[in-house]
């Protein structure tokens, strides 16, 4: 045999002896009473996987079961308004998921009358959902074979296949697309994807993985080779970068609290928050304009909020603005939120902690 057919043939090898470790371990260790799991509909996995992009198990569980109270299918979700399914969002974090699986509910009965696609393009077609999530859906609801590459699955093959790069690479994501596929097997697909989940989080874990107890170790190069912690590769590093906004936060003398819809687009896109400027100056000449308030807001305690790729800084500014101001009764777009009798919408949580701290109670806000 050539010297260059040797990689493909090691690589066949071991993913022929993936998926039947996999398996095994998963009968007796994998995850098998999660809520989505006990009646796998499509419309329930898909709920589940969109939930759990970029969030914990742990965390997803009791919004599931909020939003399935609410939403038990497909028709319920598409005809709520949006503020109240960004209001069971609320706290989840990633808002334009929510409002990807409003719109997509919309289109499943709009296109499909209201059943869940059948096909791995169709369902891609959906808002939100990409290739993986799409993949993870048939194989979970259906045990259609289709490869499953999240996050977790990248850094299990990365470790296993000994995969150099950065999985944010696109050659990089291409490898560890055929090595998907190459370690799927065309029975028990459902049981196989959940386990290859299971085990990227359980053991296969970003920091100190559990390597005694993984089914696939002694076939895992990083294991051999002692290079857990360096794959899969990280991303280069930069400078994180900063920003900072002035939010006003106008109290009337009945507690209420002045918000403003967010753009449909962007950070809390869709949500309700706290009238935002970039200057002080500024958010001082909105509060003479708008409320009618000569004198200067008061700075109240910042507070920081951590998104994906950026540091935000808040600098909040309360003014008492005596009545509610009636030029800003505009329902489309301002909202004098009442924490004692909130309304059901999407609050952001910095937002819901700031409103807290004026000595109210947001107590329609999740955590």
């Amino acid at each position: 045999m050539a010297d260059d057919a040797r990689p493909a043939t090691t690589a066949e090898a071991r993913a022929a002896q993936f998926a039947p470790a996999l398996l095994a371990w998963f009968e007796q260790h994998g995850r098998k009473d999660l809520p989505w799991q006990r009646d796998p509909t499509a419309y329930r996995v898909w709920i589940s996987e969109i939930m759990l992009q970029q969030t914990q198990v742990v965390t997803v569980i009791g919004y599931f079961e909020r939003f399935m109270a609410r939403f038990p299918n497909v028709r319920s979700l598409a005809s709520a308004p949006l503020d109240e399914v960004l209001h069971l969002w609320s706290g989840l974090g990633y808002y334009a998921r929510a409002r990807n699986l409003h719109r997509a509910a919309q289109l499943l009965i709009e296109r499909h009358a209201g059943e869940f696609p059948a096909t791995l393009p169709t369902v891609m077609e959906l808002p939100g959902i990409g290739r993986s999530t799409a993949a993870a859906i048939l194989a979970l609801c259906r045990g259609e074979r289709h490869s499953i590459l999240d996050g977790n699955v990248k850094r299990v093959l990365s470790r296993y296949f000994g995969v150099e790069g950065h999985p944010g690479v696109a050659a990089v994501e291409q490898q560890l697309w055929q090595l998907a596929d190459m370690c799927t097997p065309h029975a028990r697909v459902a049981a196989y994807t959940q386990g290859i989940m299971d085990l990227g989080a359980t053991l296969c874990v970003r920091a100190k993985p559990d390597c005694g107890a993984c089914p696939v170790q002694e076939a895992c190069i990083a294991r051999q080779t002692g290079r857990q912690a360096e794959l899969p590769t990280a991303r280069p590093r930069g400078v994180r970068p900063q920003r900072s906004v002035w939010l006003v936060m106008a109290v009337a003398d009945d507690s209420c609290v002045l918000l403003e819809r967010r753009p449909p687009s962007g950070i809390w896109g869709g949500l309700w928050a706290l009238p935002e400027f970039d200057t002080v100056q500024d958010a001082e000449r909105w509060v003479v304009k708008q409320l009618g308030v000569n004198r200067k807001p008061a700075k109240s305690e910042p507070l920081r909020h951590a998104f994906t790729h950026f540091d935000l800084e808040i600098q909040p500014l309360v003014v008492v603005c005596g009545k509610r101001a009636a030029m800003l009764e505009d329902s489309d777009r301002f909202l004098w939120y009442d924490p004692k009798q909130p309304a059901s919408i999407g609050l952001p949580k910095p937002i819901a902690t700031l409103i807290a701290r004026s000595a109210v109670t947001p107590t329609g806000a999740q955590s």
